[in-house]
C-alpha cells in the first residue's frame, strides 16, 4: 500500500514527465491533432475496407492513408500548377506593360457611375510605358520576389508537416482499436462511466463537424462551380475549388461568388451576373441554414448558435484546426451542462 507522500511524488513526477513530453512535441501537436481528426472521421471507412476486402491491418492502413493523401494533394497540386501558369502569364503581361504600356480593357468604361474615373486611373497608372514603370517600381518588384521565395518556403514546410500527419495517421489506423480501448479505460478510471459517454460524445462531435463543414463546403463548391461554368466564367473548376474551401467556414464563400457576379456585370453580362448571384445566395441559404445545422447539431444535439460560436471561436484561437476543435469542445460542455441540470433536478 503506497503511502501518501509516495502517491504525491508519483503525481508530481508524472506531471513533470507529461509537461516535458508536451514541450518536446509542442511543434508537432497540431499535426498530431490533425491525424486524430482524420482518423476519427474516416474510421468507419477503415472498418468497411477491412470487412469488405479483408486485407491485413497494415495494408488497410497503407491503402487508406495513401488514398487520403491523394485526395488532399491532387487538388492542391492542380491549383499550384494553375497558379504557376497564371504567375507566368502575369510576368509576361508586366513585361509588355513596361515596354509598350497596358491599355485599359473595354469593359472598364462600362462600369456604372465610375467607368470614366476607373479608365482614367488605369491610363495614368499603366497606360504608357513610363507610367507602368513608375507604378511597378512603387509596388516593389524586390518585395514581390521576396514574398514568392517566402511562399515557396512555406509550401515546402507545409508539405513536410503533411507527411508527418500522414505518418501519424498510418499508425493510428494500425493501433486505433488498442488505443481506443486504452482511452476508454482511462476515462472510466478518471471520471467513471460518465467519462466514457463524454469521450464517445466528443468522437461523434468530430465526425458530425467534419460532415457538416467539409462535405457541405465541398457540395457548395461543386454546385457553384457548375454555376460559374454556366455563367461563362473562365477557370470554373478553380473558382469552384476556392469556393468549396472557403465554404467550410459558414458564410465565408459569399465574397467569392459575389465578386464573380460583379465581374460578369462589369463585363456587360448583367443577366448572367444577377443569375449567378441569386443562385449562390440560394445554395448558401439552404446549405448554411438547414443542411449544415442538421448534420452538426442534429448528431450531438448542439444548438446551431453554439455550433457557430464554437466554429468562429475555434478558428480565431486555433486557426483551421479550430473548425473541428471548437464545436467538439462546445458539444462536450453542453453535454456536461445537461447532465448537471438533470442531477440538480433529481429529488434529494
Amino acid at each position: 500500500m503506497a503511502t501518501q507522500p509516495e502517491v504525491r511524488s508519483r503525481l508530481v513526477g508524472g506531471f513533470c514527465l507529461l509537461a516535458l513530453g508536451a514541450w518536446i512535441l509542442h511543434s508537432f501537436l497540431g499535426l498530431l491533432i490533425w491525424a486524430v481528426v482524420l482518423a476519427l472521421t474516416t474510421w468507419p471507412v477503415y472498418r468497411w475496407l477491412q470487412e469488405g476486402f479483408r486485407p491485413s491491418n497494415a495494408w488497410s492502413a497503407v491503402i487508406l492513408t495513401l488514398l487520403i493523401g491523394a485526395i488532399i494533394l491532387l487538388p492542391l497540386g492542380y491549383g499550384l500548377s494553375k497558379l504557376i501558369a497564371e504567375a507566368q502569364s502575369l510576368g509576361q503581361l508586366l513585361q509588355e506593360a513596361q515596354s509598350s504600356g497596358l491599355p485599359a480593357p473595354d469593359w472598364l468604361q462600362t462600369v456604372p457611375m465610375a467607368g470614366n474615373w476607373a479608365r482614367g486611373q488605369w491610363d495614368s497608372a499603366l497606360g504608357t510605358p513610363d507610367a507602368a514603370k513608375d507604378t511597378l517600381h512603387s509596388l516593389g518588384t524586390g518585395s514581390a520576389l521576396a514574398y514568392t521565395k517566402a511562399l515557396a518556403s512555406q509550401i515546402l514546410h507545409r508539405m513536410a508537416g503533411f507527411f508527418i500527419t500522414l505518418l501519424a495517421l498510418f499508425f493510428l489506423y494500425r493501433s486505433g482499436e488498442t488505443l481506443g480501448r486504452q482511452i476508454l479505460d482511462s476515462s472510466r478510471k478518471l471520471f467513471g462511466e460518465t467519462g466514457i459517454r463524454y469521450t464517445e460524445h466528443a468522437v461523434t462531435a468530430v465526425r458530425a463537424t467534419v460532415n457538416g463543414l467539409v462535405l457541405v463546403g465541398l457540395g457548395e463548391g461543386l454546385l457553384l462551380g457548375v454555376g460559374y461554368a454556366v455563367a461563362g466564367l473562365s477557370h470554373p473548376a478553380m473558382l469552384g475549388a476556392i469556393t468549396g474551401v472557403l465554404a467550410m467556414v459558414p458564410f465565408a464563400a459569399k465574397p467569392v461568388f459575389a465578386g464573380c457576379a460583379l465581374v460578369l456585370m462589369a463585363q456587360g453580362h448583367v443577366a448572367a451576373g444577377v443569375g449567378l448571384f441569386v443562385f449562390g445566395l440560394a445554395v448558401l441559404l439552404v446549405a448554411d441554414n438547414y443542411v449544415r445545422p442538421l448534420l452538426i447539431g442534429g448528431s450531438v444535439k448542439l444548438p446551431f448558435l453554439w455550433t457557430l460560436l464554437g466554429i468562429f471561436g475555434g478558428v480565431e484561437n486555433f486557426g483551421l484546426l479550430g473548425l473541428f476543435l471548437g464545436p467538439t469542445v462546445m458539444a462536450v460542455l453542453i453535454s456536461i451542462w445537461r447532465d448537471w441540470l438533470e442531477e440538480a433536478a433529481r429529488p434529494g
